[in-house]
């Protein structure tokens, strides 16, 4: 079983392109004959996780690939690492913002993704799709929450998952804005992408996608 999850909107927005995305690639993944599974989290610190740990108890599924919004990024963000560290330069959609505050006390100081990012990186370029190996997920609730499915994911062997970065998709952006974006449609055969290389791979691909800075 595949979950695919998105956030709802946050700072501001109407529309929050990581959820129209996973609940598109799920439909699309369905029609392909898999099962699949597309959940909206709260763009909460602690909520955020707590639903997804919900999700992960219903549904049970073998692949999870998590996605979230990176406005001003060019390319789809393929996460190689989320790190314990909260550190909110805003507030979340309930008012909290964490300062330097670990997101499971006491856990390690980070996990990478277990799924196959490289393979995903060459899928994703073979598609025409912008993409990258992203080395940061941030500090604010997309990492937290990358950070607490790889902690929740110690404990289900045999299950894997990650997280992936979405830029803006053009609805989004006022008249005249330069900021990147993406189309709804090449979002969400993103999602599709990284679940089918993830099916696909036994192991993932061993080609450079690393960052001097």
């Amino acid at each position: 079983m595949i979950l695919l999850t998105g956030f709802e909107p946050f700072g501001g927005e109407s529309t929050n392109p990581s959820w129209t995305a996973a609940r598109v690639a799920a439909a699309r993944l369905r029609a392909e004959g898999l099962d699949a599974q597309a959940v909206e989290l709260p763009c909460v610190f602690g909520d955020s996780i707590r639903a997804l740990e919900e999700a992960l108890d219903q549904y049970r599924p073998e692949l999870v690939v998590c996605a979230g919004q990176a406005g001003g990024r060019s390319r789809v963000s393929l996460e190689r690492i989320a790190i314990n560290c909260d550190d909110a330069r805003i507030p979340d959609n309930a008012g909290k913002a964490p300062v330097d505050e670990p997101v499971v006390p006491g856990g390690p100081a980070a996990y990478f993704s277990s799924l196959p990012v490289k393979a995903a990186l060459a899928a994703l370029t073979a598609a025409g799709i912008p993409a990258e190996v992203s080395q940061t997920a941030g500090t604010y609730v997309c990492n937290h929450l990358f950070y607490g499915l790889m902690h929740a994911l110690r404990l289900r062997p045999g299950s894997r998952g990650g997280f992936v970065h979405v830029p803006y998709e053009p609805a989004q952006l006022p008249p005249g804005s330069t900021d990147p974006s993406l189309p709804l449609e090449q979002l969400a055969e993103a999602l599709a992408v990284v679940v089918r290389s993830a099916l696909a791979a036994a192991a993932d691909l061993k080609i450079a996608a690393g960052a001097t800075h």
